[in-house]
């Protein structure tokens, strides 16, 4: 639930920006509240790794709070196998946000999850042991 809070703040406050290049049109990703973050759609890891952050956007059926709760369970999976904490302050929620932004427009053909992965390991910490 904390990773869900703290990127919460990093899209609403920095808004996540996926450009589908030649083949669409720009779109903008950003939850407008934090009620529309909060979905409860479930991935399983087989169906959002191998995603490009084009074709995460139309898994998602281009839908805001979609599109989150598949970066959302990225970074979860992300902190988990990396064994670390993810800090819960509006701060870090920003430099996410802005890291994964920046990242995606350069390219949306790139794999969504080496783009989150890179994000969290800039601003997570190791676990405590027993995590």
């Amino acid at each position: 639930m904390k990773i869900k809070m703290m990127l919460a703040g990093c899209a609403i406050a920095a808004g996540l920006l996926v450009t589908a290049g030649a083949r669409a049109q720009d779109a903008t990703i950003a939850p407008k509240s934090a009620d529309a973050v909060m979905t409860s759609t479930n991935y399983t890891a087989e169906q959002i790794l191998p995603l490009t952050v084009h074709q995460a956007w139309l898994m998602s059926g281009k839908d805001e709070g979609k599109f989150f709760e598949i970066v959302t369970q990225m970074a979860e999976l992300s902190a988990k196998n990396r064994n670390l904490s993810l800090p819960e302050s509006a701060e870090a929620g920003r430099k996410v946000g802005e890291m994964i932004k920046m990242m995606a427009k350069k390219d949306t053909d790139q794999l969504l999850y080496a783009i989150v992965d890179a994000a969290v390991r800039k601003v997570g910490t190791a676990a405590p042991a027993g995590m």
